[in-house]
């Protein structure tokens, strides 16, 4: 089982448009910029059928950060955050004691998509209709690759992006086929700084 999704793992990576889809991280194994393993299962397994990454980012103990850059989901122990952005979404994976966490953001549901560059780390924050979505990247992955996933993301996405729901995931409410658009919530976010909105939904502001 190991060897197979090593060798998967190769062929993934070899395709793959950015030397930041390793092997080591696919598989498994060990991380980008440390030897422990980031899941507690293959990122390589999360991926469905023929879907493969065009890059992959990681993080230590910042994680991703939901609606707000302080509102994290994170890493714990030595496991680490893996985010993998493949055609059609950045799938988040948060390393956990059991279950890793599953973050998904598909491309059409992407409204926004920029970059922060900073000493003790950087970040590629995704704005969907309805939230946002901070995912942390280590300091030392190069910013040229960080530009290049965004550009990768900017390029899929669509004129008018689908709303997605859920506090757990990020996946789209779908009925018989087709996204359901949600409903129209009034009450007050839990976030008093959110002015701005989309289809009638509050929005975070991505200032500092």
């Amino acid at each position: 089982m190991i060897e197979d999704i090593t060798k998967r793992a190769e062929t993934v990576a070899e395709m793959a448009p950015s030397d930041s889809v390793t092997v080591g991280v696919l598989a498994g194994y060990k991380s980008r910029f440390s030897e422990s393993p980031p899941l507690n299962n293959p990122p390589l397994t999360y991926l469905d059928g023929a879907e493969a990454p065009a890059y992959l980012l990681t993080n230590g103990k910042r994680g991703i950060g939901r609606g707000t850059k302080r509102k994290t989901d994170s890493p714990v122990g030595d496991r680490r955050t893996v985010i993998l952005v493949t055609g059609r979404r950045t799938l988040c994976l948060i390393g956990k004691d059991e279950d890793d966490d599953i973050i998904e953001i598909p491309h059409e549901a992407v409204a926004d998509v920029t970059t922060k560059t900073g000493f003790r780390a950087h970040r590629l924050a995704l704005r969907t209709p309805r939230k946002m979505y901070h995912c942390w990247v280590h300091r030392k992955t190069d910013k040229t690759t960080l530009k290049a996933a965004a550009e990768f993301i900017e390029n899929h996405q669509q004129d008018s992006p689908d709303a997605i729901d859920g506090d757990d995931d990020a996946n789209r409410v779908m009925y018989r086929g087709r996204p359901v658009a949600p409903q129209n919530n009034t009450a007050k976010s839990e976030d008093s700084d959110q002015t701005k909105y989309y289809r009638g939904q509050p929005i975070d502001d991505d200032s500092d």
